[in-house]
């Protein structure tokens, strides 16, 4: 497959909801919500990018590190690499249409699972896309995540049992999605949730639980209190605040706080390998991708989302092995000589 023609086709396809940028930065989709972009200004969106390339590698070539493992183990499940498939929905209002959401999760979910890792699924006001993210749960064979949105209680844990029904790997709420305004107007409210009411959705299940959209030290701890299996630090992809700083700002003190304690996830801004890298030095144990498997899919269906995760994959071997580094689950800071 040819990365010029699978970039033509998805910018053909996506219809000017994503432009298919040569730099996909947030810069020409500022405010685009529907859309691709990030929410206000688009600052947040492009903070991501920013954070990430303040960071210099230390270039090495002198050392023993002649091969690279850059596979992980997630409960109980061998992943060829530590980059996931983020929980991207709405190909009807965010993405033009081109292609109906289960022809868009089947894509995300095959490739996931032919490049040797998992892809997840997200939730919507729209009943029926959740319907899709089920189909495409159950199409994982035990290897997809559910990530629901943070609804009232009883829907939470309606959709738990969905996903558990569906043979899900995990599931878990993406808590920054708190103050999307397009669910109360269609009549499905979500709201910021207390420990008390966290530990009570995540009591209900023996799956996995992740908490996604976590952005400060506190709130990582407060994660821990409740019983998550895991977070992800991010900030929705700027798509919820304007103005907060970018994930790999942030993440360093997180991991700090919590590295040990659950399963550390990044998302934000990651477009190559050697970002994969960065971001577990950082402190992450492992990456979730979203618009480029935007991109993939709709380039090229499941084998344009394959395509991206073995460009990924040989970028990180790469920068591994221009860094002197084996092992994805021992990753230095030292790989970094200077801070931009």
């Amino acid at each position: 497959m040819d990365l010029a023609v699978l970039r033509k086709n998805a910018r053909e396809r996506l219809k000017g909801y994503c432009r298919v940028c040569p730099v996909c930065d947030g810069r020409v989709c500022a405010g685009e919500v529907p859309g691709m972009g990030g929410v206000g200004t688009g600052s947040s969106f492009i903070a991501n990018l920013e954070a990430l390339a303040n960071y210099r590698f230390n270039m090495r070539t002198i050392h023993e590190v002649k091969t690279v493992d850059t596979s992980i183990d997630l409960w109980g499940m061998k992943l060829s690499i530590p980059v996931l498939a983020a929980p991207v929905t709405g190909t009807p209002y965010n993405m033009g249409g081109e292609m109906s959401e289960d022809e868009f999760l089947e894509a995300i979910m095959a490739g996931s699972l032919h490049a040797g890792t998992l892809g997840m699924t997200g939730d919507a006001a729209d009943p029926a896309l959740w319907v899709s993210a089920m189909k495409a749960i159950a199409s994982s064979r035990g290897r997809g995540i559910a990530i629901i949105k943070p609804r009232e209680q009883k829907e939470i844990i309606s959709r738990i049992r969905d996903a558990e029904k569906a043979g899900a790997a995990a599931v878990g709420i993406d808590i920054d999605g708190a103050g999307l305004i397009t669910m109360a107007l269609k009549g499905q409210p979500v709201s910021p949730k207390t420990v008390q009411e966290l530990k009570g959705v995540i009591s209900t299940t023996r799956l996995p639980f992740i908490l996604k959209g976590i952005m400060t030290p506190v709130e990582a701890e407060l994660s821990v209190e409740a019983g998550a299996a895991a977070i992800v630090v991010s900030n929705h992809g700027g798509r919820v605040l304007d103005h907060t700083p970018g994930t790999a700002d942030v993440l360093p003190e997180i991991a700090k706080r919590v590295k040990g304690k659950l399963i550390i996830f990044a998302d934000g801004g990651v477009r190559a390998g050697a970002d994969v890298l960065k971001f577990l030095a950082l402190g992450a144990d492992a990456v979730l991708i979203g618009r480029p498997l935007v991109t993939g899919a709709f380039g090229g269906g499941s084998e344009g989302v394959i395509f991206l995760f073995n460009k990924m994959k040989d970028g990180l071997i790469q920068a591994m092995l221009l860094t002197g580094t084996a092992d994805v689950k021992h990753v230095q800071k030292e790989i970094f000589s200077t801070i931009a």
